[in-house]
């Protein structure tokens, strides 16, 4: 069995790219309105940037729940009436919502959210490493430990190999 490092970045960036580019809400007018967002890693933090044009603080909700970070909200369509000509629209409206599975060990609590200028930034602190335990061998000098336990026979065990035997 190989033994693989856990790195969480690549974990994220990945469910990342594959969550995020799931559309889920409705469609305007044949075109979904995805809010571009970017995924960066500092040294203490992941930091989640959505851009939400047209939108204020009360069109978005942030939530987490089961450590799936949600991002939703909603881009109302402006309705604009001519009666001779035609007209072109090519902004999306409509809701979204986007979903980012948190690495485990991320501590609810200090999850930070700052919304600037249509500009919605997340800080979402990184989990301590987990530092391996050294476990100190000792040596008993004394006599050999004995292993108790209960012996079976060939004839209840179908998996005993006879003595001197290799499996």
């Amino acid at each position: 069995m190989a033994l693989i490092r856990w790195e969480p970045a690549r974990d994220l960036n990945s469910l990342f790219s594959s969550i995020f580019d799931t559309p889920t809400g409705s469609v305007s007018a044949g075109r979904r309105w995805l809010p571009a967002m970017d995924l960066v890693e500092t040294d203490d933090h992941f930091v989640l940037r959505a851009d939400l044009p047209g939108l204020a603080e009360d069109d978005v909700d942030v939530t987490l729940e089961n450590d799936v970070l949600s991002v939703s909200g909603q881009r109302k369509a402006e309705s604009e009436t001519r009666e001779k000509g035609y007209y072109r629209v090519e902004r999306a409206s409509g809701a979204f919502a986007r979903s980012l599975t948190l690495p485990e060990g991320v501590d609810p609590d200090a999850i930070e959210a700052n919304f600037d200028r249509g500009v919605l930034e997340i800080r979402i602190p990184k989990p301590e490493e987990r530092k391996p335990r050294r476990v100190t061998i000792t040596a008993d000098v004394g006599e050999p430990k004995t292993i108790t336990g209960t012996a079976t026979t060939a004839e209840n065990d179908t998996n005993a190999q006879p003595a001197g035997a290799s499996a």
